[in-house]
């Protein structure tokens, strides 16, 4: 009897331990399992995000760097003594590995201080629907400078950049618009360069817009509207010049008497600059006469008698 009692409990113990045994690799298993599910939903929601706009520039660091060592060291060598691998670095920073539609100024503002340089006295010319026009014009007029003639600005034109929370944090398929989300990395750069552009501008500026537009050549929405104009400094601006140009051949919606013009001019007077406006700045209308040379606008005066 003491026998069979002993093995009864040895089996009851065997048992007991079995079942304790079975009982903890299905715990084990189920951590397993859970994190097996966990990772893989992780996964699947590390894919990257869709947008609607071209996707970041390829080889943008290669793109960066020869366009910051061309600017500082072939067209403006007073420039130096600038870092173009600290100021690539900065604009690294300022997006990768973040959601692009969670840009702030604070995430540029490093790589501003790095490539901001001084804009001489005279030099400032600002656009509004004229980019190409006003791009030839300082490309063959050295005595004026857009935001795009910068080092900023000649670094990042027509250039695209975004991130994304997903490795590699560059988004190179699709980046969002404006309409898309407002603090996308494209939009507050431009805000910050331009805001940097019209506060370093000092003497006579120049705005150049386009009179040809049917809705106004003056638009309060527009990054000159809204941004550039209201951060001109009056204490270093003496006067604002408009050239209001018009396309060869096309229609002439606005001329410096129109309302949007109107509009602009009474804005600028409110802020204490002098104003002229001219419409059609005939060195800048000779520049469009290139592609039209036979067109009536673009013959020589002629003295009548």
């Amino acid at each position: 009897m003491p026998f069979q009692q002993g093995s009864a409990r040895t089996r009851q113990r065997t048992v007991l331990l079995v079942g304790m045994v079975v009982l903890l690799a299905a715990l084990v298993l189920a951590v397993v399992l859970a994190s097996l599910l966990t990772h893989g939903k992780e996964e699947a929601g590390l894919k990257m995000l869709n947008w609607t706009d071209r996707g970041t520039t390829k080889n943008l660091q290669e793109v960066i760097l020869g366009r910051c060592y061309s600017y500082v060291m072939a067209r403006y060598p007073e420039l130096g003594d600038k870092d173009c691998l600290k100021i690539w670095e900065s604009l690294k920073q300022a997006f990768i590995y973040k959601n692009p539609c969670n840009i702030t100024p604070e995430d540029y503002q490093p790589l501003m201080e790095l490539a901001s340089h001084p804009i001489p006295c005279n030099k400032s010319l600002f656009w509004s629907k004229t980019n190409d026009l006003a791009h030839r014009y300082t490309k063959s007029n050295q005595d004026f400078l857009t935001l795009e003639d910068t080092l900023l600005g000649y670094m990042a034109d027509r250039v695209s950049w975004c991130g994304d929370p997903s490795a590699p944090g560059i988004n190179y398929e699709s980046c969002p618009k404006r309409s898309e989300c407002e603090s996308n990395p494209s939009s507050v750069f431009w805000k910050m360069a331009s805001k940097m552009f019209a506060e370093s501008a000092c003497g006579v500026v120049q705005v150049m817009l386009n009179g040809s537009i049917e809705a106004g050549a003056f638009k309060s929405s527009s990054i000159f509207g809204s941004i550039e104009i209201f951060n001109l400094n009056p204490d270093k601006v003496s006067a604002v010049h408009i050239w209001l140009m018009h396309d060869i051949g096309g229609p002439q919606s606005e001329s410096c008497s129109g309302h949007s013009i109107s509009r602009l001019k009474s804005i600028l007077e409110e802020r204490n600059f002098k104003i002229t406006c001219e419409d059609d700045y005939r060195p800048v209308q000779l520049l469009q006469c290139v592609h039209n040379p036979g067109h009536t606008d673009c013959r020589p005066c002629t003295n009548t008698t």
